[in-house]
């Protein structure tokens, strides 16, 4: 294509050029990391999606009208390793009510390890980098977990959660009325 007269030839550079120095490295045309700092308790919940194991997406927005814990580990993390038999029973108890999400933070060479966990599970398992949680920021501590009321509301998060781990009591008092029929947020 060729420039028919100075002026729109210096016209179409001006443009390619604002253009390169907009787009830079093209950071303008992908969609941005939401910051954890943003996430608000009762303010809806950043939507994720699990692709499992088994190669099923699991998507927040399609859970609403039950209640939903996002929970992020690895295999190599102990505390996350002591904390998942006991998600697993309460998941179980509440199958009616919850949708567990547990995000590996592993990578497809220790495959073979989380498979064998997520066996020993009765929430779906998937590998992180295969999935995506965009809007709950960096996960940088493990475990992490974050939950979403029936109504597709944040009602607890993971990174203001002191101590982070959850037990059979803080389960009762951070899930389980939610369970209930009004399904608050706290």
């Amino acid at each position: 294509m060729r420039c028919e007269g100075v002026d729109l030839c210096a016209s179409r550079r001006a443009f390619t050029l604002g253009a390169l120095a907009f787009l830079g490295d093209g950071a303008a045309l992908r969609p941005r990391l939401a910051d954890a700092n943003a996430l608000r308790v009762g303010a809806p919940a950043p939507a994720a999606t699990l692709v499992t194991l088994e190669g099923a997406r699991l998507a927040t927005p399609e859970l609403t009208g039950k209640v939903v814990l996002l929970t992020f580990w690895a295999t190599w993390c102990a505390p996350c390793r002591e904390e998942l038999p006991l998600l697993s029973r309460y998941a179980l108890a509440h199958r009616e009510d919850l949708q567990v999400l547990g995000f590996s933070l592993d990578t497809a060479e220790q495959l073979a390890e989380v498979r064998r966990i997520a066996a020993t599970l009765a929430f779906p398992v998937g590998l992180f980098e295969r999935s995506s949680a965009p809007g709950y920021g960096r996960i940088w501590r493990l475990p992490v977990s974050f939950l979403i009321d029936r109504q597709g509301r944040l009602a607890m998060d993971g990174w203001q959660e002191k101590p982070p781990t959850l037990t059979a009591a803080r389960l009762e008092t951070l899930v389980t009325p939610l369970l209930g029929a009004g399904g608050a947020v706290r």
